[in-house]
Parts: C-alpha cells; structure tokens; sequence
C-alpha cells in the first residue's frame, strides 16, 4: 500500500481519501471509508472499542455509557478485556500489553529544572536500556531546543491531525525518541477546549500512537492548563522538581491539591513518583532545610536532590545531555541517582535485566 493510502474501517479495501466523507473521528479513533456505502454501514455499526471491530448492536451488555460518552463491545470476552484496562488489542484478537509506564515531570512554578530533569531522566533510562518517548508538552519547545532537534511534526499534529506519535518522533539516541513542540500548541489547546472529554485527548491519542516503548516522560509547562491537565490524566504517575526556596515549597501544595482534583474530578489515579529537589547548595541552609522538610513530609518519596552544577546550565547550548557533556560531573552523578532510584521505586530493574539480556 503507497503511503498515501488508508484502509476502509468497513470493509477493509485500500484507497485514496478524496473527500471529506471518507474521514470521521470516533472516541479518539479516526476512521475511513471507502464509499458512501461504507459510510453508512460505519454510521449504524457501532466500533468495539477494544478490538476496534465493527459489529451489529444486538445485546444490552454490549454498550456502556461512562465519562458521558458511549462505550461498545462486541463480544463478552471484550467487554471484560475492557474491564481489565485492555482497549484495542488489534484484529488478531491478541491481548494487548500494559503499555508503557508515563511520567509526568510537572510543577506549577517555573524555574525548578523541569525540563532539565525530564531530558536527563529520559536520557538515563534509554542508556539502562529501556526504550523511551520524550513528549515535550510545553510550547516553548525547550526540550527541542536542549537537544538541538526539531521535528517536522509534533505533539500538536498527534492531538489534532491524529499523526501516530510512533512515527514522527525524532530519535535523538539509542532507545530515545522525541516527541517535539513549538507554539503551534497554543492552537491543539484551543482545539482540546472544543473537543467533547476535553481532558482525555491525550490519553486517547497516545494510547494508540505510543506503543512500542517502555517509559513515556513527559514534560510539563508551569501552568494549569488545560493541555497539562491532559498530560496528568495519560501519565500514571508524577515527578515534582522543587527548587531549594521557601515559595518552591509552597508551590508544592498547589501542585497535590491538583493531582487530588485530577483523582477526584477526572476519575484519573495518578500517583506521586516523588518529589525531586533541585538547585541544592550544601553551603546555604535554606537548602538544608528545604530538603529536611521534604523529606519528614513525603519521607522515601523524596528523592536526592540535584545539586547546583554548572554543567547542567551549560549542556543544553551544547545540545547534549548531562551525560554525553560532563559524565563525570556532579549534575551527572545526581541525575544517575535519580534514575536508579525510580527504577527501584517503579520495579524496573528486573525488566532492566531482561531488556539487557535479549539484546
């Protein structure tokens, strides 16, 4: 099939898309159809939304209403799949995997090392031999720009155009791929506000698009917005830098009292990876004590803290890593703890082991 092809959702026949018919977005699935005929057939088939089958709507079990949109199933054993946390296991019929675990690196104030910690801890993890996706999903583009890479297309064409994140991603580094943004994302979160469970496009779309990895790091702007709030809900789990300062620690708050919201308001268990101290300086006690609060609040949920190193400012305008820059440095000495300690927290180490042996 010429890359310019789709497959008819209906009857499964190649073809060019030439009008605007052919095209129809379902629950975050972009379906096409060949003829007007399968047009309407796909208008009174209903799409399992685990093994994206169509099928005839005969039995009760096999539609469900929740998140205030429709859910359908085209047999029991899909249905329960579902209940399982298993959604589109493909044609075949296999069982899907659990997916790759998702790492939001979120805070609401700026200026605590966010997308430094998420480019180093995506690069420290793809370096144990995990296979990980950078989604940078802040429109300044600073993950890009840290790199020295910028993609044709990014998070905004997966959100809006339905791109498959798997094949626009630029690889960067071995077992690292990066998911771009630029200020074009302004205009995907004015299309999110539009879009009815405005909260879970995300979710939707990379839940497909994103297979094939093993960690998801995502980073976050500093803000409450609507996009991070979309970040929040496909993330299973959330890293908080937070800056060696009084009012970084009183940012702190702001961002559990957000992670509650999403849990209650959003029906989304995202859970606190841990919190991350940056900027440490031995010498100043607002540092010490900084961390000493910290650590009696969130207790093994603290983290080592990244200490001041200047290398860690200089390695993006090499467009490196802390690691390819100054291994020998105290930012990647810090930075390597950090990654060892959640694969510990996360129970990776045993996947470690295996990814290493079957290469």
């Amino acid at each position: 099939m010429g890359s310019d092809e789709s497959t008819c959702s209906v009857c499964q026949r190649s073809f060019q898309v030439r009008f605007r018919y052919q095209v129809r977005e379902e629950r975050g699935q972009f379906l096409h159809f060949c003829s007007q005929i399968c047009q309407q057939r796909g208008l009174r088939q209903p799409v399992c939304c685990v093994c994206s089958t169509h099928f005839e709507l005969e039995f009760p079990y096999q539609v469900e209403v929740g998140d205030g949109e429709p859910r359908y199933y085209c047999k029991p054993r899909c249905r329960e799949a579902a209940k399982a946390g298993v959604y589109r296991v493909g044609r075949a019929g296999g069982r899907a995997s659990e997916g790759p675990r998702r790492i939001a690196v979120f805070n609401h104030k700026g200026g605590t090392g966010k997308t430094t910690t998420a480019v180093n801890l995506a690069a420290g993890l793809a370096e144990k031999g995990l296979r990980v996706l950078l989604v940078d999903a802040d429109g300044q583009g600073n993950v890009g720009a840290s790199l020295g890479i910028q993609g044709d297309k990014g998070l905004y064409h997966v959100l809006v155009s339905g791109m498959n994140a798997n094949e626009i991603a630029v690889p960067v580094r071995n077992n690292l791929d990066v998911l771009t943004s630029n200020e074009l994302l302004a205009a995907a979160e004015l299309y999110l506000a539009e879009r009815p469970n405005r909260h879970r496009i995300m979710r939707e779309r990379l839940a497909d698009h994103a297979s094939g990895y093993d960690v998801v790091v995502l980073d976050c702007a500093p803000a409450l917005s609507l996009m991070n709030q979309n970040a929040l809900v496909y993330a299973d789990s959330v890293l908080i830098p937070v800056s060696c300062d009084y009012l970084s620690l009183i940012g702190v708050r702001q961002v559990l009292r957000t992670l509650k919201s999403i849990r209650k308001l959003l029906k989304h268990e995202v859970k606190l990876l841990g919190v991350l101290p940056t900027f440490f300086d031995v010498r100043n006690n607002i540092s010490r004590e900084a961390v000493a609060a910290l650590t009696e609040h969130f207790e093994d949920r603290c983290l080592p803290p990244i200490r001041v190193n200047t290398r860690l400012r200089e390695a993006p305008s090499a467009r490196k890593t802390i690691f390819e820059f100054a291994p020998r440095s105290h930012g990647a000495l810090d930075y390597s703890v950090l990654v060892d300690r959640i694969l510990r927290l996360r129970g990776d180490a045993a996947h470690i082991g295996g990814a290493a042996m079957a290469g």
